[in-house]
């Protein structure tokens, strides 16, 4: 596993990266640029999520097992990452069920032809939605988010 090496300590977590399925899959070829850029910071539990058919070759026909695992993954997760431009039920739930289960969120969702997230998502103040243009704001939101982390994992200790 790699690790980055962020102020004075080393950040180093799992975290559960979501993004469209089933809702689309336009932007397949981005979650893998961010789950490229997630990746330094620790183990990335969802990095199917960035395949071009993220259901092939996994042995998951059945949406009961998927749901199983990927709720697995969720509760073993530091962390959730969501890209929530395009709109999706799945993302939606997995989100709704981090913050169950008293994860730290990031959403991040990149504006376009009059589009705006869910005012679930960008009103919901436990949550820290971020718009971005480029990869390098998606990187300084990714480094913000895991450092505040970091830091309210030291504080907890």
């Amino acid at each position: 596993m790699q690790t980055r090496r962020c102020c004075e300590r080393q950040i180093l977590v799992k975290v559960y990266f979501a993004g469209s399925i089933r809702g689309g899959r336009q932007d397949a070829a981005l979650y893998r640029r961010i789950i490229a850029l997630l990746r330094p910071y620790g183990e990335v539990l969802t990095e199917h999520v960035g395949d071009a058919d993220p259901g092939q070759g996994d042995g998951m026909a059945d949406d009961h097992a998927i749901y199983r695992r990927d709720m697995a993954w969720l509760e073993e997760a530091d962390a959730v990452v969501a890209e929530v431009t395009v709109p999706s039920h799945g993302v939606g739930y997995e989100i709704a069920r981090a913050e169950t289960l008293d994860k730290p969120v990031l959403c991040l969702f990149r504006p376009g032809n009059g589009q705006k997230p869910s005012a679930l998502i960008a009103g919901n103040r436990r949550l820290r939605c971020v718009t971005y243009q480029t990869m390098k704001e998606v990187d300084t939101a990714l480094a913000s988010f895991l450092q505040g982390l970091q830091s309210s994992t030291r504080k907890a200790s």
